[in-house]
């Protein structure tokens, strides 16, 4: 086919579709969109829940917990980066520094001290995701 052709129905020449993408490209926008996670979902707010309620962490759920929490932290971080909100509010960019600390260090041994790591890590994602919401850079939570 040209790259103008006349249609049925059309009295004016029309351009062949040219697609956006080649199949690689397409496969790769679809890998993004298949492991793409919403930055706050149900999720986040159980496994912040689930850290600072009365309930402590077993000794056996503290290693998957600090790897979740850990996550969506990392999450947030990017998220108040690439917003720039950190540089209208020194907050958050403490926030952010606390959070890279945090998140990059590892969980303790001794069972109380990691429990005690779960709950930092679990309020300075807290505070991000209420000034990120303050900024409109996320809607609330579910």
């Amino acid at each position: 086919m040209t790259a103008t052709t006349l249609r049925p129905g059309w009295s004016h020449p029309v351009r062949a579709a040219v697609p956006p993408f080649t199949e690689a490209g397409l496969r790769r926008v679809l890998e993004k969109v298949q492991r793409w996670a919403p930055y706050v979902d149900g999720l986040l707010l159980d496994d912040v829940a689930a850290v600072l309620d009365d309930y402590t962490p077993t000794e056996h759920e503290v290693d998957e917990h600090a790897q979740r929490l850990r996550g969506h932290l990392m999450r947030l971080v990017h998220l108040a980066v690439f917003s720039k909100v950190a540089e209208q509010d020194g907050q958050v960019a403490d926030l952010i520094e606390r959070g890279r600390t945090i998140g990059t260090e590892e969980v303790p041994t001794d069972h109380r001290r990691a429990v005690g790591h779960l709950r930092r890590m679990a309020w300075t994602l807290d505070e991000l995701l209420e000034r990120l919401v303050a900024h409109q850079c996320l809607a609330e939570g579910p």
